[in-house]
């Protein structure tokens, strides 16, 4: 983590953040999690490594609150995500490919070697985003010391890593894997929630 997080009207990759959840078209609707199922699905999981996800995300802060529609698509060469409504200030999208990474707005497009030196040029304040790809399908990001906790299924219930506390708070099938789809995330008194309305899995490019 770099600086002090700072609400900004231009708070669109805060949607990077992983979240809170409704279910995918694909979840069976009888499917239920069952005891030792996070172990077994493990392998499958951090192989998992290219979707396409739908969702809303919102951001809780002592000063304000406010929340965007989110279009994540992430591939292992690629990533975008799409944010409109207010925390995106109508449209903003932020991706990344061969190390650099770009962030558009309605004030035009900025390119940086990180999407965390690009967000702290043109927000003020910086995200762990490279870990958040993890994060966000339950697992912790790799080179960093953590804590975690299991639920009574044996799957994460909490993880506490770079100064984030994160919640799982929901779980949805994706192609016969359990997904998360509800997480809340601390750091301070900065609150973020994402629901995802779907996961989909994506061929591998």
């Amino acid at each position: 983590m770099t600086s002090p997080l700072r609400l900004t009207a231009a708070a669109c990759c805060i949607a990077l953040l992983a979240g809170c959840a409704t279910t995918s078209d694909t979840a069976p609707l009888s499917q239920t999690r069952s005891d030792g199922q996070w172990q077994q699905q493990l392998t499958e999981v951090k192989a998992f490594s290219s979707w396409n996800l739908t969702g809303k995300v919102g951001l809780r802060s002592p000063e304000d609150s406010t929340s965007a529609n989110l279009d994540w698509r992430q591939t292992p060469y690629h990533y975008r995500l799409l944010v409109t409504g207010p925390m995106g200030a109508g449209r903003s999208t932020l991706e990344g490919r061969d190390g650099r990474v770009s962030l558009t707005t309605n004030e035009g497009r900025f390119e940086a070697d990180s999407p965390e030196a690009l967000m702290e040029e043109r927000l003020g304040w910086s995200l762990p985003v490279s870990s958040l790809t993890d994060w966000v399908r339950g697992l912790p990001a790799e080179g960093e010391p953590f804590d975690t906790t299991k639920d009574n299924l044996g799957f994460p219930a909490t993880l506490a890593q770079s100064g984030w506390d994160i919640e799982y708070r929901g779980w949805d099938n994706v192609d016969g894997l359990w997904m998360p789809n509800r997480l809340i995330m601390t750091y301070g008194d900065l609150r973020a929630t994402l629901v995802v309305n779907q996961w989909q899995a994506l061929d591998t490019e």
